[in-house]
């Protein structure tokens, strides 16, 4: 797998949403997985502009995207690993992802059919990233 980076809009305000993320990130990089955390403050178009800019995979984290359980969201992780293209999660501005042509085409993911403050929505990512890798190991943490 290429880098997988999740981008927020803007750094979390709330340092207990800010800790989680690093926290979380640092125990998925600590399984040797690439992983960064990009946070842009920019208009909504401005910051669909840019992440459309980047190369490789784009997946919008979205209320409206398709829902997986963590065992197929950690079969979808693994199907990345296996790849050589970077992996770029987006969550959203508070105010959802705006209007524009280049999103269409876009995959979308969903955490759940309830809405969530975007900062939430961002530590919840990383979680299940790292849970994913804990999927991968066959660990207790995932009990399901």
């Amino acid at each position: 797998m290429g880098r997988l980076t999740v981008h927020t809009h803007g750094a979390p305000k709330d340092s207990a949403m800010a800790q989680l993320i690093e926290r979380y990130g640092e125990r998925i990089r600590s399984r040797g997985v690439s992983l960064e955390h990009h946070s842009a403050k920019l208009d909504g178009v401005g910051y669909v502009d840019r992440l459309l800019g980047r190369s490789g995979r784009l997946i919008l984290m979205d209320e409206g995207g398709s829902q997986e359980d963590s065992v197929a969201f950690a079969r979808r992780f693994e199907e990345w690993q296996l790849g050589s293209d970077d992996v770029h999660l987006a969550v959203g501005p508070a105010e959802g992802w705006p209007p524009h042509d280049g999103l269409r085409a876009i995959e979308r993911l969903s955490l759940s059919a309830m809405t969530y403050p975007h900062e939430l929505a961002a530590a919840m990512v990383v979680e299940q990233l790292y849970r994913a890798t804990e999927i991968q190991r066959g660990s207790g943490y995932h009990k399901a």
